[in-house]
Parts: structure tokens; C-alpha cells; sequence
């Protein structure tokens, strides 16, 4: 097994050889003047099972392609298998047509990752399950659930705990989460008027005299988990805080979680934290390092990656 890593989240992928005592195979992955992506593999990987660790996040299209001409490389190189590791999926939300004329552009990504070389792909938390299905290659999605729970139960208990969803869409998240835990969910109904803008209607379940725990996938401009919070709290809930997978913190995104009425946010390091996200009290930062390693050495050996949720 062989581990390589772009530029996107060299930290996490450090983290990730470090858990799996492997050193981080040897390659140049750099950009011409203009910008051109180059890459050259600077050790032997002919038959090799060879994991690339990149997360798709900010600047999506130059990390997208970094991932894309690294593969490329590995297959022309000959390695035996090539998995994609992206710890953060981009494009995940472009899962649909919401209107004529719009692309599907999730699927368009995993075209591009199979025809680049990719043998199989390893991710967390797609925004949307169905994307597993744009691929025609194996595709294993890992759960931020299992870090998640004990990390609750750690630092928040089960007493008076109730598990919300921002959102319809996130239901079935927010119930395996709550199932796990052993506590009541709620919903908040909103609706979006545009991108990027949300407004909260209603709250469906009983929340008052209870803490709140907003459980999501993605926060980006960071409007719909402080939306949330603030009718939570009207609800009469004593307390509200968020537990999100991908930290996209797009914007003013981190002065507005700073500002708003949440507790704590609780983020994973699937995306490299920029210096505003790892100096703000209010942003808690939990590695899925472990949890991303162990899916690698399950998909090496062979063995279930399933079973690391039972």
C-alpha cells in the first residue's frame, strides 16, 4: 500500500500515515506559471494499491484537477489499483436539476475521477447518498456519526439532549445520529428563497427545556445553522449547538458563527482550517484522521468497511 497526498489537506493526509505507520510515498506535485498543474511520482509504484488523499474543498476546480492529474499519473505509471480518497466531496450539492438548463455537475465529477484512472473512491458524508450511484466504479462512504456520538456523550451527555436536522433533507442523518445516542430528533422546516439564503418557518418536535444538537453534513455561508439556532431558542430549547462534517466556512462565515446565539460548533478537519476557523473559540475542530485511516486499511486488506459503523 502506498499513500499519496496533494496539496489540498496535507496535514489530514499526515495524520492518516501517521495512524497507519506508513510514510507518504514521494512525488512533485506543483503548478506552472499560469497555473498549469504538473505532477511526477518520484518512487516505483508499478502493481501497487496506491491511495491519493485530496479533498475537493476550496479552490475546488485547482484541487479537483491536482486530483485528476495525479491519477492520471498513477495510472500511467502502472499501479495495480488507484482509490481516490477525498475526504470532502465538491460538486456534491450539483447532485440534481433544481430548474431547466442546469447541469448535474456531481456526476460530471465522477466521469472525470473513473476516466482519469480512478479504481474505486473513498469519501465521507456525500451530501447526497445517490452520488455513489453517478459512479460506475465502488464507492465507500464513510459516516461522521460513530466520531461524532462519543464526542457528544463526552462533552454534552444524553440528559434532556434532543438531535435536530436543519432541514428536511437531512432527516436520515440526523436519526441515525439520534439513534445512536438514544435521544429524541426534531426538525426545523425552512425554505430557501435563493442560493445561499435560507429562512426558518417552524420547528417540528418538542425542543423546550431541552439542549439542542444541529447535526448536518456541509456549512458554507453558515445562514441556516444560525437560523436554526435562533428558532430553537425560541423555541424555549436552553441551549443550542452544531455538529457539522465539512467545515466550507465560505465567506464571512466564521464571524458569523462567532456572532450568532451557538454554543459550539463542532467541525471535522475533512477540509484544512484556515487561521480564522482555528482562532475562533467558538470552533471546535475533531479529526477524522483515524477514521479515514482505518477505511484505507480495511480497502488494502480487503476486509469490511461496513462493519466500522455496526
Amino acid at each position: 500500500m502506498k499513500l499519496l497526498a496533494g496539496n489540498s489537506n496535507r496535514p489530514l493526509a499526515e495524520a492518516i500515515a501517521a495512524y497507519l505507520r506508513a510514510n507518504l510515498t514521494s512525488a512533485t506535485v506543483q503548478r506552472f506559471n499560469d497555473m498549469e498543474v504538473w505532477v511526477e511520482i518520484n518512487e516505483n509504484v508499478r502493481g501497487e494499491d496506491v491511495f491519493v488523499i485530496q479533498s475537493t474543498s476550496y479552490p475546488a476546480n485547482d484541487n479537483l484537477m491536482e486530483l485528476l492529474v495525479c491519477l492520471d499519473a498513477l495510472r500511467r505509471a502502472s499501479a495495480k489499483r488507484i482509490t481516490a480518497v477525498i475526504p470532502y466531496f465538491g460538486y456534491a450539492r450539483q447532485d440534481r436539476k433544481p430548474g431547466p438548463r442546469t447541469p448535474i455537475s456531481a456526476k460530471l465529477v465522477a466521469n472525470l475521477i473513473t476516466t482519469a484512472g480512478a479504481s474505486r473512491v473513498l469519501t465521507m458524508d456525500l451530501h447526497a447518498g445517490q452520488i455513489q450511484g453517478f459512479f460506475d466504479i465502488p464507492v465507500d462512504n464513510l459516516y461522521a456519526a460513530p466520531l461524532f456520538a462519543p464526542d457528544i456523550e463526552n462533552n454534552l451527555g444524553a440528559d434532556d439532549l434532543v438531535i435536530v436536522s436543519p432541514d428536511v433533507g437531512g432527516v436520515a442523518r440526523a436519526r441515525a445520529l439520534a439513534k445512536r445516542l438514544d435521544v429524541p430528533l426534531a426538525i426545523v422546516d425552512k425554505r430557501r428563497e435563493r442560493a445561499g439564503a435560507s429562512e426558518v418557518m417552524n420547528v417540528i418536535g418538542d425542543v423546550a427545556g431541552k439542549r439542542c444538537v444541529l447535526f448536518d453534513d456541509i456549512i458554507d455561508s453558515g445562514g441556516t445553522l444560525c437560523n436554526a439556532a435562533d428558532a430553537l431558542l425560541g423555541e424555549g430549547s436552553t441551549g443550542v449547538y452544531a455538529y457539522v462534517t465539512h467545515g466550507v466556512l465560505s465567506a464571512g462565515a466564521v464571524a458569523r458563527v462567532a456572532a450568532s446565539s451557538l454554543e459550539q460548533l463542532v467541525v471535522t478537519d475533512s477540509i484544512r482550517a484556515t487561521e480564522g476557523v482555528r482562532v475562533t473559540e467558538k470552533i471546535r475542530l475533531l479529526s477524522v484522521a483515524q477514521l479515514m485511516g482505518e477505511g484505507i486499511s480495511r480497502i488494502s486488506s480487503e476486509s469490511s468497511v461496513s462493519s466500522l459503523f455496526d
